[in-house]
């Protein structure tokens, strides 16, 4: 059974940090504390990233925050975005809240029992016998990922209608206490954001977006390139500064093989569409799957713009691809914790 994306919907929280204000901050907090925060403060101008938007105002950053503080910011303002971006999603697609018979949620930055399909359900409209499907724990991978499982499940369903959404707030895992480089590389690149998409069997009335079979592939002994360390102050970042070079070693055969698996030539696609995890890694995946300099103009457009947003960032990337009206076959991709590479191909209609 064919499965259609009949919209895609990004959505961004209200406080919009340019990153000259990011570094200002920066430095003033963990300057004094970090010996080596100078020398890779060159960073924050060479990352690709211009501004992002976070969860939080700037000065809520001063002072020191705890599980508690972190997470009750989630929650609050990640209710209200999670809301925004589905229906905005549904808007799109032309469809109602209580057509949705499957809801597929996305988010690694914090804890929320019930989850947000829930704590959102009655003011979305869902029906009392909706399908809840949360996720946890894919990062970065999240967004390509929960488009896959929410295929899957509407060709498990025939005629269901599925909704996902992947929101992540990053920033508010900023930390002082740590001082750690991953820790100053998270600061110059993260950004909070969601990302929302209805999934059916209907072409739906705008431009088909048909999709095909996605895989993964996970690497052994890569626990410890990205991922999370849990303690009683926060989510404390892990990012290998071997994130790069992984990349340009190991993400063509994996490419390879998802493109294998999908019956597709590079050759006969119009695009890769891929999360951008910071110039580094776009810089690699353009060396390795041999494209022309300057050829992810899109993940380039929306890292400057908007940051790295974890999971929600490669749907993104493939909503500004459509609406620059690119058409054809296409592989959407992205690294997460794993290590892992995850894969969608699709077809957009001319």
């Amino acid at each position: 059974m064919s499965v259609f994306l009949n919209s895609v919907a990004t959505c961004t929280p209200p406080h919009e940090l340019p990153q000259d204000l990011v570094e200002r901050n920066a430095r003033r907090i963990l300057g004094p504390r970090f010996a080596q925060f100078e020398r890779m403060s060159a960073s924050f101008k060479t990352s690709g990233v211009e501004k992002r938007y976070s969860f939080a105002p700037i000065e809520w950053f001063d002072d020191p925050k705890d599980w508690s503080d972190r997470n009750s910011l989630y929650l609050e303002e990640g209710k209200a975005l999670f809301s925004k971006t589905a229906n905005e999603a549904l808007a799109k697609a032309e469809k109602l809240a209580n057509e949705i018979d499957i809801v597929v949620s996305v988010s690694s930055t914090g804890i929320a029992t019930p989850t947000f399909e829930a704590l959102s359900a009655a003011e979305l409209g869902f029906r009392s016998d909706i399908q809840r499907v949360p996720i946890f724990g894919l990062g970065c991978a999240g967004g390509v990922t929960g488009l896959r499982i929410a295929q899957q499940l509407a060709i498990a369903d025939p005629g269901a209608n599925v909704l996902l959404v992947v929101m992540e707030a990053c920033t508010l895992s900023f930390r002082s206490d740590r001082l750690s480089k991953a820790d100053i590389v998270a600061t110059i690149l993260f950004g909070d954001g969601a990302a929302a998409a209805v999934l059916s069997s209907d072409p739906g009335s705008d431009k088909e977006i048909r999709l095909g079979t996605g895989s993964e592939h996970m690497w052994p002994d890569t626990l410890n390139i990205m991922g999370w360390n849990v303690d009683e102050t926060g989510l404390g970042v892990i990012f290998d500064r071997s994130i790069p070079a992984f990349a340009l070693e190991h993400m063509k055969d994996a490419a390879d093989t998802a493109l294998a698996k999908a019956e597709i030539g590079q050759n006969d696609l119009a695009r890769f569409v891929f999360h951008p995890g910071g110039t580094k890694v776009v810089e690699a995946l353009e060396e390795t799957l041999q494209l022309q300099t300057g050829t992810l103009d899109a993940e380039r457009k929306v890292l400057r713009d908007y940051g790295n947003m974890s999971a929600p960032t490669a749907l993104f990337v493939l909503d500004e691809v459509v609406s620059q009206g690119k058409t054809g076959p296409m592989m959407l991709g992205a690294l997460g914790p794993g290590f892992t590479a995850s894969f969608v191909p699709m077809d957009i209609a001319a």
